[in-house]
C-alpha cells in the first residue's frame, strides 16, 4: 500500500527520487482555501445528513468498506432520490466552498462528486463526501494485487489515454486550473464499462494565478511518484502532476510499484530499476510478466518515450498534459486497439443477490462511494 507522507516526514526521511532533504517550504498556503475566490460558482451538488449516510451504509459497517483513500475510509452505500433538492447546509464556510468547487468540474475522465456532508453531532464536525460508485475498483487493484484480473495491454494502453484526458483537463480544461497532486494508480478507479476516473481530490490545489509562475505549499503526496523539484521547494505547478504521470506509465509497463521494499534492495526504486533497460535490445525485460508476452512492444517502447519526456528533471522541459494527450492518442490510434474488451472476471463485490436488488431498485436508488475524512479540523 502506497504511503501518503507530509513535509515533516520528508524532511527526516528524503525523497525516493532525491536525496535532499525539504527546505524553503511556505506554509501559508496551509492558512488559505485550496479554491479560493470560487463562492460565485454554483454547483449541483446535493446535501445529506449524517442519519441518511448511516442509514445507507448500516451505520457505516464494515461489510460496507471498500477501503481507504488517501484522507479516509471509503463505503458502499445505496441512497434515494432527494426529496428536496435545493436543501442548504449553513457553516464551514471555506470547507463547503472547496468541495462545491469540485462539484463544478465535471468529465468523463473524473469520479462524479455527487454530494456531501457537513454537520455537528455529538463527536464534532462530520464532513463526508459522496462520490459515484465505480464497481471495478482502482488500477493499483489490478496492476498489484495476484486475486484481481490482469489488465490487458490494450487496456492499459486506454487507460493510460484516459487518465491523460483527465489530467490534461484539470490542467487546461476550465477558465482555472486544478493541480491534482496526488495522481497514482490507486486514485484511478474503473467503472462498470472500465472506463478509467480520476478520483480523491483530497489534496488538489488551483494552480498559480495569472502572472505567477507557481504556488507555495507544504509538501504533501504519495512516496515514489512526487516530482524532485516539489520535495525540495514545496513550489507547485502543474508539472508535478506531469512528472506522477510519468511515474504511472512506468507502472503500466512494467506492472510494478513505483517503490517496494519486498524487491531487492537494487530494484526496489522503479525509475532507477529500469534504466539501464532501456535500450531496444532490453526492453522487453522490463515488460510486466503477467502479460504473458501478449503486448505490442512498439507501442509499449512509445508509451516509455513519454514517461521519460514527463521525468524531465527540469520541470520546464517536461510537456504540457495535453501534449501528452496527442502523443497518447497517437499511440493508441497506432496500436489499432480500438476498444479494448475488459478483463474477462468480474471483480465487483457484489452478491448475485445485491446485483438483482441494484437492478430492481435501479430507479429510485443509486450506488456511491460514501468517503469519511480520518482527521477533522474543528476550529
Amino acid at each position: 500500500m502506497n504511503s501518503t507522507f507530509t513535509d515533516p516526514e520528508i524532511a527526516r526521511s528524503g525523497s525516493e527520487l532525491n536525496s535532499q532533504n525539504v527546505s524553503g517550504i511556505s506554509t501559508e498556503s496551509m492558512r488559505q482555501s485550496s479554491f479560493p475566490s470560487m463562492s460565485q460558482r454554483t454547483s449541483n451538488l446535493r446535501v445529506f445528513t449524517v442519519s441518511e449516510l448511516k442509514s445507507s451504509t448500516k451505520n457505516f459497517s464494515r461489510s460496507f468498506m471498500l477501503g481507504e483513500g488517501g484522507f479516509g475510509c471509503v463505503y458502499k452505500g445505496s441512497l434515494k432520490s432527494p426529496e428536496d433538492p435545493s436543501q442548504k447546509v449553513e457553516g464551514h464556510k471555506e470547507w463547503v466552498t472547496e468541495v462545491n468547487v469540485l462539484g463544478v468540474v465535471e468529465h468523463p475522465n473524473l469520479v462524479k462528486l455527487v454530494g456531501y456532508c457537513a454537520e455537528d453531532d455529538e463527536r464534532g464536525i462530520q464532513r463526508l463526501l459522496i462520490y459515484e460508485y465505480m464497481p471495478n475498483r482502482s488500477v493499483e487493484n489490478h496492476l498489484f494485487i495476484r486475486s484481481e484480473t490482469t489488465l490487458s495491454w490494450a487496456m492499459r494502453l486506454k487507460i493510460a489515454q484516459d487518465a491523460a484526458r483527465g489530467l490534461a483537463y484539470l490542467h487546461e480544461g476550465m477558465d482555472f486550473q486544478i493541480i491534482f497532486r496526488d495522481f497514482k494508480s490507486s486514485n484511478i478507479l474503473l467503472d462498470e464499462q472500465w472506463n478509467a476516473k480520476l478520483s480523491d481530490f483530497g489534496l488538489a490545489r488551483l494552480g498559480p494565478s495569472e502572472g505567477l509562475t507557481h504556488v507555495s505549499t507544504a509538501v504533501v503526496g504519495t512516496m515514489g511518484y512526487a516530482a524532485p523539484e516539489y520535495i525540495q521547494t514545496g513550489r507547485l505547478t502543474s508539472k508535478i502532476d506531469v512528472w506522477s504521470y510519468g511515474v504511472f506509465l512506468y507502472e503500466l509497463i512494467t506492472g510494478r510499484r513505483p517503490f517496494d521494499k519486498n524487491k531487492p534492495k537494487n530494484e526496489q526504486k522503479l525509475l532507477e530499476w529500469v534504466k539501464p533497460y532501456l535500450s531496444d535490445r532490453k526492453f522487453q525485460l522490463i515488460l510486466d510478466p503477467r502479460l504473458n508476452g501478449k503486448y505490442q512492444l512498439k507501442s509499449a517502447q512509445r508509451l516509455a518515450v513519454v514517461a521519460n519526456r514527463c521525468l524531465a528533471r527540469n520541470p520546464k522541459s517536461r510537456p504540457k498534459m495535453s501534449e501528452v494527450l496527442k502523443i497518447v492518442n497517437r499511440i493508441v490510434e497506432a496500436a489499432g486497439s480500438g476498444s479494448p474488451e475488459p478483463p474477462l472476471k468480474d471483480v465487483s463485490t457484489e452478491t448475485s443477490r445485491e446485483r438483482k436488488r441494484r437492478i430492481v431498485d435501479s430507479r429510485s436508488e443509486k450506488f456511491v462511494w460514501l468517503w469519511t475524512p480520518k482527521l477533522i479540523r474543528t476550529c
